[in-house]
């Protein structure tokens, strides 16, 4: 995707979610943007690994 889709995807959710939850997107990208570069490639390792073992996740919750 380039980057004008991303944007405009990011658009599309962002109309679709309530209000509320608008603040909590717009501080997590302020802190998002603080971070060093490290730090991002840590948090996309942790969200792959995340979604990938959902299901075994959610099974050892029970």
């Amino acid at each position: 995707m380039t980057k004008t889709q991303l944007k405009s995807e990011i658009q599309k959710a962002l109309d679709s979610v309530p209000e509320n939850v608008l603040q909590d997107v717009l501080d997590f990208l302020k802190e998002f943007k603080n971070q060093p570069e490290d730090k991002h490639r840590l948090s996309n390792s942790l969200r792959q690994i995340l979604s990938e073992d959902k299901e075994l996740l959610e099974k050892l919750a029970q």
